[in-house]
């Protein structure tokens, strides 16, 4: 794709990458076919090519974003199957998250949408204030009738019917391997899983220190901020991942870390690009070093000596699209269940997206509730036992639309390899799911 930025406009570092990006653009339009909210609206604007040409509008122009603009950007759910599927390697994640800071830069939403996105920026990434606001959001369930907007319906139906009791486990602290160690991993933590599902750190330390793994908790991490990045609030996401970067960096020079693990590929995806977001900062070495060994749960559990079970249930995996598209990891949960002896099948068109999203299906509720209802409709045609997911957003979501219990795919291999039978599995409205026969 031809540009024409000005020398003085490409001077500034975003706008030089922005360009970068859209050069590689070919207009082949193999994007449209696998992008979800071109299948679901059918405008070629709500694709990843109608929004690059968008994009490289607002932005050769210098001129401030228009209602148009932000409309077709704020329906991107950034699932990121278009650079699974480009031919030219066009990196549209970082065209628009540029895109959407230029947005939060230049354009005046309407109050509510400011208010709101205000809102959910103070409170999701804080385990402490989600947990009160889901609280709130129980209690006011049985009102959602009389709420005005769709949105806030949303945010009342997100709430689980049970909110899980605070692990210590989150607190600072070093887990010991079992047996002999073979490596020393920091674990993420997180902001919004560490509300919603306390189940999933701890099933993972379980397995990791099973494994031979000392566990490392460290003192100042937290949301790895993703969720700002997507609102394109650039300073709150960059502070509080300034934070993570120095906390695991200090345990880098001091003891060491083969790895850092993150079970929320969310966050993984993006942890692993902190590299690129910081490259123009003073940071940019450490937050590179932290990018490097950055690794989701499962290329970590590839490395070690998983032991080979014969647990017999029927898994319908979800590939989180920031896990395959994000960081393109594939065949690793998959194989890993296998290898603990679930038998594991997929759902057709598994790499559309779930409608989740971040605060997606917060958001834009009438899109995601229609992505979801397809993801829904296919797992369940698979006739699984549980359904396993790498994604605590992917979790909530797809959770809240069937009643086949839905998992984190640690905490199968954990069962698998003597931990606790999750308790998703024997939760109240949801079907009743057999105990493994060995063989």
């Amino acid at each position: 794709m031809q540009t024409t930025f000005t020398p003085e406009q490409l001077k500034d570092p975003a706008i030089a990458r922005s360009n970068e990006v859209l050069r590689t653009c070919v207009h082949c339009g193999f994007c449209t076919a696998t992008c979800p909210t071109y299948q679901v609206l059918g405008d070629e604007l709500d694709s990843p090519r109608g929004r690059i040409y968008l994009i490289k509008d607002m932005l050769e122009k210098g001129r401030p974003a228009d209602a148009k603009t932000v409309q077709h950007i704020d329906r991107c759910l950034s699932c990121l199957a278009c650079m699974t599927t480009c031919p030219s390697g066009v990196h549209y994640m970082h065209l628009v998250d540029h895109a959407r800071e230029y947005i939060e830069q230049t354009y005046r939403r309407p109050l509510f949408e400011r208010v709101l996105r205000w809102t959910l920026a103070k409170i999701l990434p804080y385990p402490t204030r989600f947990r009160v606001a889901l609280l709130g959001a129980k209690i006011g369930r049985p009102f959602a009738f009389l709420m005005p907007d769709a949105r806030l319906k949303a945010m009342l139906a997100m709430a689980p019917k049970t909110i899980p009791p605070v692990s210590r486990n989150d607190d600072p602290q070093v887990f010991r391997a079992q047996g002999e160690r073979k490596m020393r991993v920091a674990l993420m933590t997180g902001c919004a899983q560490r509300a919603l599902n306390t189940d999933i750190n701890d099933a993972t330390i379980r397995l990791l220190t099973r494994l031979g793994c000392d566990v490392v908790i460290s003192e100042g991490q937290g949301c790895c901020g993703a969720l700002t990045h997507h609102m394109g609030k650039t300073e709150e996401s960059h502070a509080t991942a300034a934070k993570n970067i120095r906390a695991w960096h200090r345990e880098m020079t001091g003891e060491g870390l083969d790895a850092i693990v993150i079970n929320t590929s969310g966050c993984g995806t993006t942890v692993k690009d902190y590299g690129h977001m910081f490259r123009n900062e003073a940071l940019a070495p450490e937050a590179a070093a932290v990018s490097a060994i950055a690794m989701d749960v499962s290329e970590v559990l590839m490395k070690l000596d998983l032991p080979e079970q014969a647990m017999g249930l029927k898994v319908a995996y979800h590939a989180a699209c920031s896990l395959q598209h994000g960081q393109q990891i594939k065949t690793y949960p998959k194989d890993l269940l296998k290898r603990a002896g679930f038998k594991v099948v997929e759902p057709a068109d598994s790499h559309l997206c779930c409608g989740s999203a971040g605060t997606y299906n917060l958001m834009q509720p009438e899109i995601s509730g229609q992505l979801k209802a397809r993801k829904v409709q296919t797992l369940e045609a698979t006739r699984p036992d549980v359904i396993a997911a790498g994604n605590i957003g992917c979790m909530m979501q797809i959770g809240s639309g069937t009643d086949i219990p839905i998992v984190h795919t640690v905490e199968l291999l954990d069962w698998a390899t003597g931990g606790p039978r999750p308790a998703a599995l024997d939760a109240e409205g949801k079907r009743a799911v057999p105990v493994p026969i060995l063989r």
